[in-house]
């Protein structure tokens, strides 16, 4: 099995005596795009200090590229990192000499790279404008374009997409996709819920300084919602399947986990085969807003009553 990029054990920090991140374990694959997310205050620009080395852990241990980013300094030459946005830059030079002297700084890259990078994040127009002008939106994608200028092999972001607009956010997530593609590891952390499901591998949920959850999308895209004529009995059928790796009935229908895409296919056949028809199929998406509302109502059952009595008075 591969050595993760990034890996975190026990990991435990603490202000005044006062936990920030308590005792979080945590693993990012080669290649994935694993997003952090959680309301303000969870914790998790702390812990992106922490796993970039810019903050010292109370307890636990940071492993990055298989080393210790707060003892091998050398490791950081192969991150790329926006921490606690929006990013700065020299407001009076402009977004390619900021761009060229981070370049210098992190040991000399070609200006065709800076030109590449610009031209990634929709930059190029604005370029030779100081970055003191820019919109926080640009000064964003700047950032962007800085973190992935060296072409690290792990890439952290704490709320990349913050300010922008909706085409920009669009753009950021391929930029984001593609470094992935090529073999970067890509962490960041988010508020932008909606969005985190189309492009992430896995989802952390962070609340209080704590993970209290991780959820496989890769997993979930394989996973399929069934109306059927015969459910109980349809059940039974599709589980003894090789191409089905789990079945439930929810609601009155199937909750179907293919072993293999191509798969999909087969379900209706097999079914026939079985003595029900199929209804209906949709792909059962992860709804990252509807589970934090979940999780409230879980924690705090007047929610939902509360909520009840603000829509009966609209």
């Amino acid at each position: 099995m591969a050595r993760p990029a990034l890996k975190t054990v026990s990991l435990t920090k603490k202000y005044r005596g006062r936990p920030v991140i308590r005792d979080v374990n945590l693993e990012v694959a080669r290649g994935e795009v694993y997003a952090l997310v959680g309301p303000n205050g969870a914790g998790k620009t702390t812990f992106i200090r922490l796993v970039t080395g810019l903050a010292f852990p109370t307890s636990g241990t940071v492993e990055l590229l298989g080393g210790d980013p707060h003892q091998e300094p050398r490791l950081r030459a192969r991150l790329g990192a926006l921490v606690e946005a929006p990013a700065a830059f020299y407001p009076y030079l402009s977004g390619r000499e900021n761009l060229r002297l981070q370049g210098r700084l992190s040991g000399g890259t070609s200006e065709a790279r800076i030109s590449e990078v610009l031209d990634l994040l929709e930059l190029s127009p604005a370029a030779e404008r100081k970055v003191g002008v820019y919109s926080l939106g640009m000064r964003q994608r700047l950032g962007v374009a800085s973190a992935i200028l060296m072409r690290p092999a792990v890439l952290i972001l704490d709320e990349p997409a913050s300010g922008m607009d909706p085409l920009s956010l669009h753009l950021v997530h391929r930029v984001l996709r593609d470094a992935a593609a090529d073999g970067t590891s890509v962490f960041i952390s988010t508020h932008h819920l909606e969005e985190v499901v189309s492009y992430c591998s896995r989802v952390g949920i962070m609340e209080e300084g704590a993970l209290v959850d991780e959820v496989d999308l890769e997993r979930r895209a394989l996973r399929y919602r069934l109306r059927v004529s015969e459910p109980a009995s349809a059940r039974v059928h599709l589980q003894v399947q090789p191409f089905v790796q789990d079945v439930t009935v929810q609601a009155g229908e199937l909750l179907v986990t293919l072993a293999d895409p191509a798969a999909l296919g087969r379900l209706a056949p097999v079914l026939a085969d079985g003595g029900s028809e199929l209804l209906a199929l949709v792909p059962d998406t992860f709804d990252l807003r509807a589970y934090y509302a979940e999780r409230l109502a879980r924690r705090d059952p007047r929610a939902d009553g509360q909520q009840a009595e603000r829509t009966g008075s609209a």
